[in-house]
């Protein structure tokens, strides 16, 4: 089992959230968060005064698929995020050890 975690611009969290869909992903766990990478900030004015919002507000988006799922649901983030532009986001990838549904107490494969 992976978790994939998309670290996106918040608006195409839409177009994300309807590319998973499409794909069959059932389940998703979604955060508004703030950070900064090679965007490096956006410079703002207000009232002729000029400053740098340096922590870009994002949306996180974590989902825990099977390993044979992994492919399908990294391209339909990348489908839904791409803008072509710096800022579009990130994909993590990580491996998960086992999962636990606390309602059934099932495990692995079939708790997800």
């Amino acid at each position: 089992m992976k978790n994939i975690i998309a670290i996106i611009r918040q608006e195409k969290f839409e177009d994300v959230k309807k590319a998973l869909v499409e794909v069959g992903c059932e389940g998703m766990t979604v955060s508004e968060v703030k950070g900064r990478g090679s965007q490096k900030g956006v410079r703002e004015s207000y009232r002729g005064s000029s400053y740098c919002i340096d922590l870009i507000p994002k949306t996180k988006i974590e989902v825990i698929v099977k390993d044979e799922g992994v492919d399908l649901i990294v391209d339909a983030i990348k489908k839904g995020a791409h803008t072509g532009n710096i800022g579009d986001g990130k994909i993590f990838i990580y491996p998960v050890d086992n999962v636990i549904r606390i309602r059934t107490a099932e495990e692995g494969d079939n708790a997800i």
